[in-house]
C-alpha cells in the first residue's frame, strides 16, 4: 500500500467528462473491484458517509481526475493537487486526504510528517511503493492507513469509511494555544498576549500558530518553509517574517534562533 507526495499546484478544475470505460476506477483498480464500484449505485453500495471535504494529492493527472470524479459520484467534495506543496496549503480545509508519495516536488512522506506535525487531519496513503518497508515508512510518517495502487474501489471506500468512523470517535484537536502570557485562538486566527490583540498578517500568524503548537521543539527552517509558504519562497522569507514577529510581540525572546538549524517558541 503506498502514497505520494505533496505540493503539487491546486488544480480546481472539474475533471473532464467520466473516470473512463465503465468501471474504470482511481489508480487502476483491478477489474472485479470496477464491476462492484458500478453495482454500487444498484444496491452493492459502498456504505462511505457522503459530505467529505476530501483533497486527492496526486501528480499523475489521470489517475487524480479519476478519483476526484469518483468521489464526488459518492456525493463528496474533492478537490486534486498535483504537488506537495499545495497539500500542504490545502490540507486545511480538508476532512480527509488521500496522498500519493511520487510527487514532482516533494517526497509524499516528508508531506506526509508535515502535515501531521500541525493537524489531526487523517491521512491515507494511495501509491505504486507496494514494499512492506515502505507501508512501515508510511504508518510511521503518521499515516492513517496505507492502499496500494492498484487497489479496488469498494476496498478504498471500505479504508476511508473505518478511517473516518475512528477520527470521530478521537478528542479534536485543541483550538487554543496558551503559552505564559501568549494567547492563541485557532479558529478565529487571533492573537492576544497579555490581553491585548495582536495584528498579525496571514502567514505571520500561520508561522507563530506552528511554532506555539511545539513550544519544546525546534523547528527546522526548511520546514517552517514547507508548512507555511509550500517551499516556495526563500531562506531570507523565514528570516524577515520572524524578525517582524518579534517586533509586533514587543520583545525578541518570544521567539528563539537555534542557529544552523531553526526556531523554536520562547517565553521571556
Amino acid at each position: 500500500m503506498t502514497v505520494t507526495s505533496a505540493q503539487a499546484l491546486l488544480d480546481t478544475r472539474p475533471p473532464a467528462g467520466s473516470a473512463g470505460p465503465a468501471g474504470a476506477g482511481p489508480g487502476g483498480p483491478r477489474p472485479a473491484a470496477d464491476r462492484e464500484a458500478g453495482a454500487a449505485g444498484r444496491g452493492a453500495a459502498v456504505s462511505m458517509p457522503s459530505g467529505r471535504r476530501v483533497l486527492v494529492v496526486d501528480a499523475d493527472p489521470a489517475c487524480a481526475d479519476s478519483l476526484v470524479t469518483q468521489l464526488r459520484r459518492h456525493g463528496h467534495e474533492a478537490l486534486g493537487v498535483r504537488r506537495g506543496g499545495a497539500a500542504l496549503r490545502a490540507h486545511e480545509d480538508a476532512d480527509l486526504v488521500l496522498l500519493d508519495l511520487e510527487l514532482p516536488d516533494l517526497d509524499g512522506l516528508e508531506v506526509c510528517r508535515a502535515i501531521r506535525a500541525v493537524s489531526r487531519v487523517p491521512v491515507i496513503i494511495v501509491t505504486a511503493r507496494a514494499s512492506e518497508l515502505d507501508c512501515v515508512l508510511g504508518l510511521q510518517a503518521g499515516a492513517d492507513d496505507y492502499v496500494a495502487k492498484p487497489y479496488g474501489l469498494r476496498e478504498l471506500m471500505a479504508r476511508i469509511e473505518a478511517v473516518m468512523r475512528r477520527a470521530e470517535w478521537q478528542p479534536a484537536a485543541a483550538r487554543e494555544i496558551r503559552h505564559g502570557r501568549l494567547h492563541i485562538d485557532v479558529g478565529a486566527r487571533e492573537v492576544l498576549l497579555g490581553g491585548e490583540e495582536v495584528a498579525l498578517t496571514r502567514k505571520e500568524f500561520d508561522l507563530l500558530c506552528l511554532l506555539a503548537s511545539h513550544p519544546d521543539t525546534v523547528i527546522p527552517r526548511k520546514q517552517l518553509l514547507q508548512q507555511v509558504w509550500g517551499d516556495s519562497w526563500s531562506r531570507r522569507t523565514v528570516d524577515t517574517h520572524v524578525s517582524s514577529l518579534r517586533g509586533k510581540l514587543g520583545d525578541s525572546g518570544w521567539i528563539v534562533t537555534v542557529r544552523g538549524v531553526g526556531f523554536m517558541l520562547g517565553n521571556p
